[in-house]
């Protein structure tokens, strides 16, 4: 059976994508790759994806209208509450994609019939190739809203891309909305990558509380953590009380910078951090390899 294994952060800027690219580089086995933190998928930038195809992704319904049989009544405009439809002086009704939020109020008020919804492309989701095996992520397009759909349906696409392979490694979205929940959902085991600070340990606290509603394992990895031993220490204390593994501790490290900006993951310069991630790496293998019902 194939392991599912999500990095996530409580909050953005952790280096959750750096880790994500360094173990897609240095874990064993035949694996498949997604990127789920669908407004900013950045782990292509370090996988050299090749581009194989790509699929529309439709979200939400939009309203429309048709002129032809609007009566330019204006009685949609005082119902959007989201200001996504505007009359102008000479009575014509146009609705903006951008704000209209799929309600269908504005098709209850009109008296003509004049309003329906249609599908409404909110983007395209990604299929390339790497190195290491299959990479899928998505693109929104500009003023599109991420989604617990868009997520689902990239982890849907990717599972089917790596069908057969042993590990499906996902770059999870921050935060703790509904992306997460979604990236959550059918996971073996969770990586939380944190640093040392009291907005990170804040949202650490967040993450941990919402994932543990799933059945799964947890991981923590503090980034930098040398930046503040104090607030590192804090994290580990938090970890131990909650039985969460604390599975390295990355120290910050220029290289690190200058990896990314080569576009590369940061396993394959030689330094500290290369050293501790791959670390981590072991680490988290001997976890999941010796869980009850596993066998190696």
């Amino acid at each position: 059976m194939m392991l599912q294994v999500a990095v996530l952060s409580g909050k953005g800027g952790t280096g959750k994508t750096v880790v994500t690219a360094a173990l897609s580089d240095i874990l064993p086995g035949r694996k498949g790759f997604a990127d789920c933190d669908v407004e900013a998928a950045n782990l292509a930038l370090l996988l050299g994806p090749r581009e194989k195809s790509r699929i529309p992704f439709f979200g939400l319904k939009k309203a429309t209208v048709q002129k032809e049989i609007c009566q330019e009544c204006g009685l949609c405009t005082g119902v959007c509450h989201f200001g996504a439809i505007r009359q102008d002086p000479s009575g014509i009704i146009t609705i903006d994609p951008i704000r209209c939020e799929g309600c269908a109020v504005c098709r209850e008020a009109c008296p003509a019939g004049a309003i329906s919804l249609s599908d409404h492309q909110n983007g395209e989701i990604i299929l390339a190739d790497t190195d290491h095996g299959p990479l899928v992520y998505a693109e929104l397009h500009p003023g599109s809203g991420n989604s617990g759909l868009l997520v689902h349906e990239v982890k849907k696409v990717a599972l089917k891309e790596s069908d057969g392979r042993d590990l499906l490694i996902i770059d999870g979205p921050p935060g703790i909305g509904c992306p997460v929940i979604s990236t959550l959902s059918g996971i073996n085991a969770a990586i939380f990558v944190t640093e040392p600070g009291i907005a990170a340990l804040h949202d650490l606290r967040r993450l941990v509380a919402v994932s543990a509603g799933f059945s799964l394992s947890s991981f923590v990895v503090i980034n930098r953590a040398d930046l503040h031993p104090g607030f590192a220490k804090e994290i580990e204390l938090f970890c131990k009380e909650k039985g969460i593994p604390v599975i390295g501790k990355i120290p910050f490290d220029p290289t690190v910078i200058e990896s990314v900006r080569e576009g590369v993951p940061v396993t394959r310069r030689e330094c500290a951090a290369s050293h501790e991630l791959k670390n981590i790496g072991r680490r988290l293998m001997e976890e999941l390899l010796h869980e009850p019902g596993r066998s190696g």
